[in-house]
């Protein structure tokens, strides 16, 4: 029997295939096949889209867990910890389980090469069947018709916003994008999305499947009352919830649509344990806020989509001080564009160099820097850093009890961040 640890195995698959990402069901198939395809649950509910779907998905499992379901949550990627993929029963996966399904896995694959993410996947479904279920939330890791996840099907699927990211894979546009998407519906079964304008594509390819197509504002939707909202749809609306403890206007959609797909899997609880569990949800890096006098957000938010979400939670919660930012991006990501929404309301910058971070996608702060002077004509409010440590020691030493700091661009940044922070986490 094996005796690697669990950062051995981690090590070990991140060199077995030749690519990083090679989307296709093929090869990921016959290995869930060998090890004699296990349902995750009874019930699943699939969770796909640019942005939103770690929100949604947590916002699932908490009001899910409120109302004394057993759940599993696949999501990707992790902040600190491996384990953070797989949650089961609310808890995150322990070292030695799952060091135990990957001696099953690499015993099954009987040659066949697998990714990162495959591996990781055929984890958390073996890990799911073996753990008695009443539901199963599976994130899409990338596009959704070829991703790893799309191997089961989903009795829901939710597909949460449409944007513009990681291209290379899912083609120029919106149009292309929501078709890959639209991937995870299954014939004669429900499709939710939440967002509120989708390309015309998305319908296109859900009648073609012959699923059930259920829109935000055409089928169900949400009304605004001062701090509570009220949900609708079917003939059904639920008032008086709280807004979920994520920051930002955007998760009310995010919300409306979780609730829609419960709604659809016949398992949306009375309105007191949709407020727990909208009140206890908790996700790391979505506009997290770090203990302290000054105000400090951190966001992975890393497109141009999200970078419009976090713009408009600052509108949102002007402060009396300044707002600083400290952000750094990955080499095939839209910088201009992540940056455009934010230019308006920030004070001064702070870029990192992330090549530090992530050497094989990080970049240097130039292309920010070149933006941020042509749309700021000074150098003055541009401060760039080589080094995490020196410029988050840095920038927290400028911050007065009025001012605010936002942090975001890339997911290795925020994990960063939260290493600095809570040291005793270790990454695996």
């Amino acid at each position: 029997m094996s005796k690697r640890s669990l950062a051995q195995w981690l090590q070990w698959q991140s060199q077995l295939h030749p690519k990083n990402i090679e989307l296709g069901l093929d090869r990921i198939g016959r290995v869930y096949g060998a090890l004699g395809s296990p349902r995750p649950a009874p019930r699943v509910i699939s969770v796909a889209g640019t942005n939103g779907k770690g929100s949604s998905g947590a916002m699932l499992e908490s009001i899910c867990r409120v109302a004394g379901q057993r759940t599993g949550l696949y999501s990707s990627p992790h902040l600190l910890r491996y384990n953070e993929r797989i949650r089961l029963l609310g808890a995150e996966v322990t070292d030695a389980d799952l060091c135990r399904v990957f001696e099953s896995i690499d015993a099954a694959r009987e040659g066949t090469s697998l990714t990162y993410f495959e591996f990781g996947t055929l984890a958390a479904l073996l890990l799911m069947a073996e753990s008695e279920l009443d539901l199963a939330i599976l994130e899409v890791g990338l596009g959704g018709r070829f991703d790893a996840v799309n191997l089961i099907d989903a009795d829901v699927a939710l597909i949460t916003s449409i944007g513009l990211d990681h291209c290379d894979w899912l083609g120029p546009d919106r149009a292309s994008i929501g078709r890959e998407k639209a991937g995870i519906a299954r014939r004669s079964r429900p499709l939710v999305c939440s967002d509120p304008a989708p390309p015309d594509s998305l319908g296109d390819s859900a009648r073609a499947i012959g699923a059930e197509l259920h829109g935000l504002g055409r089928d169900y939707g949400f009304r605004e009352s001062g701090e509570s909202w009220s949900w609708f749809g079917w003939g059904r609306q639920i008032d008086s919830l709280p807004r979920p403890a994520l920051s930002g206007p955007h998760q009310l959609r995010n919300a409306a649509g979780v609730l829609a797909g419960l709604a659809l899997l016949e398992m949306l609880p009375p309105s007191e344990i949709l407020a727990r569990g909208l009140k206890q949800v908790e996700l790391p890096g979505r506009m997290q806020r770090l203990p302290g006098l000054s105000e400090i957000l951190l966001d992975v938010g890393h497109n141009p989509d999200a970078a419009n979400a976090v713009a408009e939670t600052l509108r949102a919660k002007p402060v009396k001080g300044r707002t600083l930012a400290l952000f750094g991006t990955l080499a095939d990501k839209d910088c201009p564009g992540i940056l455009a929404p934010l230019s308006g309301l920030i004070d001064q910058w702070f870029l990192l160099d992330t090549r530090g971070l992530v050497s094989d996608r990080g970049v240097a702060t130039a292309a920010a820097a070149d933006y941020l002077l042509a749309n700021r004509g000074s150098s003055t409010d541009l401060i760039s850093y080589a080094d995490l440590n020196t410029a988050w020691c840095e920038v927290t030493a400028r911050l007065g009890p009025d001012d605010r700091l936002v942090v975001f661009g890339c997911f290795a940044l925020i994990a960063g961040v939260l290493a600095l922070v809570a040291p005793g986490d270790k990454s695996n």
